[in-house]
């Protein structure tokens, strides 16, 4: 064990917690092609704010973008992203550029471990043949592979890894053995799968449950809301019973929960099955960003607010709260769709730079005060429910910035802040 070098590829949201656990223990090489990211780390700065700056440097680890240096190690860790493309089907070229890195640097007798979220089969029908290629080195014979899924939750501080039931596969007992010790530095709770697929299943369909339960949820929200019917009084009402799944309605983005659902449902058809309500469940959510925007539009027409030259404050652009990660937010799609229908929007996030979003998505109209925006919108959404929002009082807030004589509505997402204020001032608010 004490001779163990581990090398871990890809360092963000999943990598870099491994990393800087296990260097507590191994001697680590940090390796990502992101440049900018590497001379942060080396210069102790987490850019997703998951890791105590002191820490990132503090145990035997070396950061760096050159793939060379994963040559001393004989024990691999790949934890890139694996995205859908335009057509939602598997993006594959970040784990096979990891993997081919991986397999130029395997030496007989090494491990590799897959953190990666994939369909079932992906390891060893996909990842395996490439490391061969790569390393001119036989599976089985020369090195082994296993499968550990990552269980990271950005933003989540109580589930970390130490917190949390890991689950291992591998090829072979002898392998599952070596990947126990390894892990079980850093993860006291650890789940041994019996194959690799098993592991890789069980991983792909956490998410996608969760995707199916918040799907539903959004769907009940339409139906009530066509009903005028309150969504989340039903829902307090429905958790009296002991075994009513709680979850709630709401934007369902990021590079997991609305992503991995497609890597079940293109293997599935692979092997000749369309899933329906996987796909059904993704067709939902992905439709939530412009059925809100025109929810929106609906309120302000109720709320005797012109259409013409109407502006709506944005408030969130990340996938979730208290993250400042961009990718595949939901959020976007509400602008899109307000940009569509001739409405200007002027947006803000805490978490997040001009910058950023430049970068993600090209030019977006911002501001980096919550207050000057309230006084230059005639309604505002509250998207993403960062703690930064949350303890901020919008009545007050509004009733200082906004004409008591001008109608003005809030639409909160979230439904976390309470009408009663909103309607002892004449506005008007309405929730998800």
């Amino acid at each position: 064990m004490n001779k163990t070098i581990i090398g871990v590829v890809g360092l963000g949201y999943v990598g870099l917690p491994l990393a800087v656990g296990l260097s507590k223990y191994f001697k680590v090489v940090g390796f990502d092609v992101d440049h900018v990211k590497i001379l942060e780390l080396q210069n102790n700065f987490d850019r997703n704010g998951q890791m105590v700056n002191e820490e990132i440097t503090k145990g035997d680890i070396t950061y760096t973008v050159d793939s060379n240096e994963l040559c001393i190690a004989n024990f691999f860790i790949i934890a890139v992203p694996t995205p859908v493309n335009a057509r939602n089907h598997p993006d594959l070229s970040y784990i096979k550029n990891a993997t081919r890195s991986v397999g130029r640097a395997l030496n007989r007798g090494d491990v590799v471990v897959y953190e990666s979220t994939v369909y079932p089969g992906l390891t060893e029908n996909y990842c395996i043949p490439e490391l061969e290629e790569m390393s001119t080195l036989d599976v089985g014979l020369d090195f082994n592979v296993g499968y550990s899924p990552e269980r990271i939750n950005p933003g989540d501080s109580k589930h970390t890894l130490d917190k949390v039931t890991k689950i291992i596969s591998a090829q072979n007992g002898k392998t599952l053995d070596r990947i126990e010790e390894v892990y079980s530095t850093i993860c006291p709770s650890l789940y041994k799968a019996p194959d690799i697929r098993t592991a890789e299943a069980a991983k792909v369909i956490e998410n996608a449950q969760r995707d199916i339960n918040v799907a539903f949820m959004n769907e009940l929200a339409i139906i009530f809301d066509a009903m005028g019917i309150n969504t989340h009084e039903v829902l307090k009402a429905a958790r009296t019973k002991w075994n009513f799944l709680d979850f709630v309605p709401g934007l369902v983005g990021g590079h997991c929960i609305s992503v991995d659902p497609y890597y079940l449902a293109y293997q599935s058809q692979a092997h000749g099955y369309t899933p329906e309500v996987i796909l059904s469940g993704r067709k939902i959510n992905d439709s939530m960003g412009k059925y809100i925007a025109h929810k929106h539009m609906k309120e302000i027409i109720k709320n005797n607010q012109s259409l013409d030259c109407h502006t709506v404050g944005i408030f969130g652009l990340t996938f979730k709260e208290n993250i400042s990660d961009l990718r595949n937010s939901k959020v976007f799609d509400i602008i899109s769709e307000f940009k569509s229908m001739g409405v200007e929007v002027i947006a803000h996030d805490p978490l997040v730079t001009r910058g950023d979003v430049i970068n993600y998505c090209g030019s977006i109209n911002m501001n980096e005060a919550i207050v000057p925006i309230l006084s230059k919108v005639d309604s505002a959404l509250i998207c993403v429910a960062h703690n930064a929002y949350r303890d901020v009082d919008w009545s007050k807030m509004i009733r200082a910035q906004v004409p008591v004589a001008k109608n003005f509505l809030l639409g909160d997402i979230k439904n976390v802040y309470t009408p009663d204020g909103f309607e002892r001032n004449n506005f008007k608010r309405w929730a998800l």
